[in-house]
């Protein structure tokens, strides 16, 4: 059985990707999952250097995507896109803790995931569940910025997919830092800079 490898990137660019290209951390890369707050150009640069797909949600620091978005890549904000036979369902943005693009409070990203009720019947579910926060309870941290959406586990529970992949939560946030977290069959994983995720199709 052959594994998929997936690239997972957010909040700070990959010095060994950014300033010094380094590219055998690109070699046999199917897919890059983008979980918001980095600059649009370092993601189009990747583009310059891969076949693989690069899809992306939100930050609650990517306001500047609206005139300058990365070019080359896939936004997949709201919706499911299929790779591979692998659905992933984009859902960025953090918990609002001030008057911005990309912000959210847990009643309207409720009303987010209701929207796509018809799509997740359509598509039986999804794989992966791309945010840029977390979870609640699962990899988040507790100030209100920092503070995960329980939709996000309401998700996991109902439809079991196999990742959640999310950023948000800085590795020099907690003293306590895990990137792999569980909840029941779906593994949480804070893409942090960048981290590789080998995937048994």
């Amino acid at each position: 059985m052959s594994a998929m490898k997936i690239l997972v990137l957010a909040d700070q660019a990959d010095p060994r990707l950014w300033d010094h290209l380094d590219r055998s951390r690109l070699e046999d890369i199917d897919l890059i999952l983008s979980c918001g707050d980095l600059p649009a150009n370092y993601l189009s640069f990747l583009t310059c250097f891969t076949a693989a797909p690069i899809l992306y949600v939100h930050g609650n620091h990517d306001g500047r995507y609206a005139q300058d978005p990365p070019e080359g890549c896939i936004c997949i904000e709201d919706t499911i896109y299929k790779h591979n036979g692998l659905r992933i369902l984009g859902l960025g943005g953090s918990m609002r803790y001030r008057k911005a693009p990309h912000m959210y409070t847990e009643r309207e990203m409720r009303k987010r995931v209701k929207k796509l009720r018809f799509k997740l019947w359509w598509h039986r579910g999804f794989d992966i569940l791309l945010t840029h926060s977390p979870a609640y309870q699962l990899g988040d941290d507790t100030d209100l910025a920092h503070t995960g959406f329980d939709v996000f586990n309401k998700l996991i529970d109902k439809y079991h997919p196999r990742l959640l992949v999310h950023g948000h939560v800085h590795q020099n946030y907690q003293h306590n830092f895990k990137r792999i977290r569980q909840r029941g069959d779906t593994q949480a994983i804070n893409a942090f800079c960048s981290y590789v995720i080998e995937l048994d199709n």
